[in-house]
């Protein structure tokens, strides 16, 4: 009597002798290696159905790779500082250490239950000292190796919490929590020189196995620009406003020029300008985030100075715009209206001129934002864009106005938070100035907060800042993105107390697959290949990439949207889990969709995959594997045809997942070989032929649906005992020779109606195929002794007789 499929049992039994058994503790052998990371979750307390979709992906491909023979490493961890936490400490009234360490202790029991084949020995979470330690001790590396300095930001300023807003917290233009009117304050702050590495993070983009869309986006984030940097003498002065501008061909059409209201020269104004002050003072109210100025409304300011145009040395006015960031090329904008959206916007609503200087084959309207020919340019008239540009540019260089320069959209990384839970600056202030303290002074420990304490910024903890003698400590913790962008690094060496990194990071590194959501695509991904780098440069790890290959997946959808708790469209995993078991929510996951699209969910599909992993167990369960030697044998028809189908079906799921990570098409392929087989090879009662055919089909099966299906495959394989190994320690052999065509079926048409089908040997001529065909008796009677006009044939398809 076949035992019943019990997922619970199962899988309990399972995942105990893995956790016993320490079957996923990776270490160094003479094996090719195989570093396998999905992105470490933030501790929120419970999983999502994007985290199970996620974590099963890197989970089959690192299962694969265990049976092809790699040496496979797959850690995880816990991105554990952060805002959020800060916010759930404040609403649940505990410390934001508590909060998540129970969430991380909640999520890593979800994980388990997964059947995740993860090394639990090299778990990480980055809230731990023992973590940031190393943090602190590359923030010092890098400063010793000039990659950091301070130096004033503006930021959004809550001045009732006193504290600094991210731009998302910003609502209405009012703080989220305390309500009050946002300002924009200028404040110092941490900076890392990311672009230092521009050119180095631009140009070995081309090397990465990596989707196309989000090498674009990094090298539009990064966005090096050929231009020149233009001078524009103030009138009346000897002093120049510096602008830079991509496009040099335009520079006839300059009819203003625009200053960032946090430019010196704005600031300087404002003070003997009532009106130009509280201009700025309205500007101070808005959002300092580029997209944000981008949608918002253009307003301005004259300031009633004047500007000498370089060339015409027409006299230009000078505004101030809400539009123009401090931060992004020299804080000025030399406005073209003609040729600019954003400055014909701002000419059209303050009534500037606007002049048309390129003229397009494809618009006459303006702005004209094509390249095109010059004209009401002077001299410069009929050349092309980019015959002009170089002349101009040269012009301007001969008469000391200008220079050819590159340019960069990526600005340096500022990495200060005014936050509590966040990893503690390693700086201390004597007399004002700041000092990176001591490697053996490291870590600077985050102070513990009394029980029900809300968090506070650390400005706020005396006891941490005052450190006598008139020496204070550094207040801000760092950006999370700090802890994230080397913590692929860090699990090679999870561990190790006296080394940050040790003979496992050379072995381990780089990561062969990263997997995460495409949302990570600039800063994380953009960061990380930074943080490499320069660790690179200092010495302290090889190899000039993280990540040699990418796999961003696809959102989980319901009813068509993203799932979330605003749109009451959730699915909670551990509830399928539990009813379904792990094995058939991963089943479902794969099968689904391919990994890098959205995948709609649909219980009903999750019955459906619960149904075949019954179908399996029925099949296997109760049996044993008995040894057979093939040359003892001799296989009729349906005995070769099931060989055949096995080994066809190996050799694409096989390719499935190596090569497409087409995990959907891979079970599509399992499924079909597992309806294929006749139902009289499922008797007890067998020939040895037939024996032997039905064992390797089942040995097939339990290898290709472990990667997906883990728990049911390892049972029914210990059951079956095929041999005494892990079944994920070895992959099969395809058998090529069963693979090549002996015979195929022929769909035979009449005037394009299917009238039969027969089974050729593929040696026969076209002519013996012919016959054949025309001899199939319902093929005959439709033809009857009418003439055949035509004859069309498809090779080893398909026959249409025309008549």
């Amino acid at each position: 009597m076949t035992k019943e499929y019990n997922p619970k049992s199962i899988e309990e039994a399972v995942q105990e002798k893995w956790e016993s058994n320490k079957t996923f503790e990776s270490k160094i052998d003479d094996r090719e290696k195989f570093y396998c990371l999905s992105m470490f979750p933030y501790p929120s307390g419970k999983l999502h159905m994007g985290h199970v979709r996620n974590y099963t992906i890197g989970d089959v491909i690192s299962r694969y790779k265990r049976m092809q023979n790699y040496n496979v490493f797959q850690p995880m961890g816990w991105d554990a500082f952060g805002l959020p936490a800060e916010n759930a400490a404040i609403e649940n009234k505990v410390s934001p250490k508590e909060w998540t360490n129970q969430n991380i202790q909640n999520m890593k029991t979800q994980l388990k239950s997964l059947g995740l084949s993860y090394d639990w020995s090299k778990e990480l979470r980055t809230c731990d000292e023992s973590y940031y330690k190393w943090e602190q001790l590359i923030f010092k590396k890098f400063f010793d190796a000039g990659l950091v300095y301070r130096k004033k930001s503006m930021v959004n300023w809550d001045p009732v919490d006193e504290t600094v807003l991210a731009n998302e917290q910003v609502i209405d233009g009012k703080g989220w929590r305390s309500g009050a009117q946002v300002e924009l304050k200028e404040i110092d702050q941490w900076f890392i020189k990311i672009t230092n590495y521009a050119d180095e993070l631009l140009e070995s983009l081309d090397d990465l196995d990596w989707p196309e869309n989000v090498k674009l986006m990094q090298k539009n984030w990064i966005g090096k620009s050929n231009g020149a940097e233009i001078k524009y003498q103030i009138i009346g002065t000897k002093d120049f406003l510096t602008t830079f501008s991509t496009r040099p061909d335009t520079i006839f059409g300059v009819s203003f020029l625009a200053l960032s209201p946090n430019h010196p020269m704005s600031i300087e104004i404002s003070k003997e300008n009532e009106k130009i002050k509280k201009f700025l003072e309205v500007c101070k109210e808005s959002k300092a985030a580029e997209a944000d100025m981008a949608k918002a409304d253009k307003l301005g300011i004259d300031t009633g100075i004047r500007a000498m145009h370089p060339i015409t040395k027409e006299e230009i006015p000078i505004w101030i715009g809400n539009f123009v960031l401090l931060d992004y090329g020299t804080g000025v904008v030399m406005g073209v209206p003609g040729h600019d959206s954003r400055d014909f916007e701002f000419a059209s609503k303050y009534n500037l001129d606007i002049k048309q200087v390129i003229q397009s084959d494809r618009t006459e309207d303006l702005p004209i934002l094509d390249k095109g020919i010059l004209v009401n340019s002077d001299k410069f008239n009929g050349k092309t864009s980019e015959e002009a540009s170089k002349e101009i540019i040269q012009e301007l260089i001969d008469n000391g106005y200008g220079e050819e320069l590159v340019q960069f959209r990526l600005r340096d990384w500022g990495v200060s938070r005014q936050r509590y839970w966040g990893c503690p600056i390693p700086v201390i202030y004597k007399n004002g100035e700041p000092e990176i303290i001591d490697e053996n002074d490291m870590p600077v420990i985050l102070p513990e907060l009394d029980d029900g304490a809300a968090p506070v910024p650390l400005s706020q903890i005396k006891d941490f800042v005052e450190l006598g003698n008139g020496i204070t400590r550094e207040t801000d913790t760092f950006d999370t993105f700090m802890d994230s962008s080397w913590y692929h690094a860090r699990f090679t060496s999870a561990g190790n107390s006296k080394q940050i990194f040790d003979e496992n990071t050379k072995y381990w590194l780089p990561v062969d697959l990263y997997i995460g959501g495409i949302e990570h695509a600039i800063l994380h991904l953009l960061y990380s290949r930074f943080f490499h780098k320069a660790l690179r440069d200092i010495g302290m790890i090889e190899g000039d990439e993280p990540f040699k290959r990418l796999l961003t997946q696809g959102m989980v959808l319901k009813d068509g949207a993203k799932m979330s708790k605003s749109k009451g469209n959730t699915v909670d995993p551990q509830s399928f889990i539990d009813k379904y078991g792990a094995d058939t929510v991963r089943l479902y996951m794969m099968f689904t969709s391919p990994p890098d699209q959205s995948l709609e969910w649909n219980e009903s599909s999750v019955e459906g995959a619960s149904r075949f992993l019954n179908k399996v167990w029925k099949l296997i369960e109760g049996k044993k594997y008995i040894e057979l030697k093939i040359d003892d044998l001799k296989f009729s028809k349906d005995d070769l045809a099931l060989r055949r189908k096995s080994h066809a079906t190996l050799k694409k799921v096989q390719n499935d997942y190596e090569k497409r990570f087409g995990f959907n098409t891979a079970i599509a392929a399992i499924m079909e070989l597992l309806n294929f087989i006749p139902e009289k090879f499922k008797v007890d009662e067998l020939n040895d032929s037939s024996k032997f055919c039905l064992n390797e089909a089942i040995v097939f099966i339990l290898k290709m649906l472990s990667p997906i299906a883990p728990h049911i495959c390892d049972q029914l394989w210990s059951e079956y005992e095929y041999d005494a190994k892990n079944i994920e320690s070895w992959w099969p052999e395809i058998d090529e020779s069963l693979l090549a065509i002996e015979e195929f079926e022929l769909i035979i048409q009449v005037n394009g109606k299917v009238r039969g089908k027969i089974n050729i040997e593929v040696n026969k001529s076209k002519t013996e195929i012919e016959e054949l065909a025309k001899n199939v008796d319902n093929v005959k009677s439709h033809i009857g002794s009418v003439n055949v006009k035509k004859t069309i044939y498809v090779e080893n398809k398909l026959i249409n007789f025309v008549v």
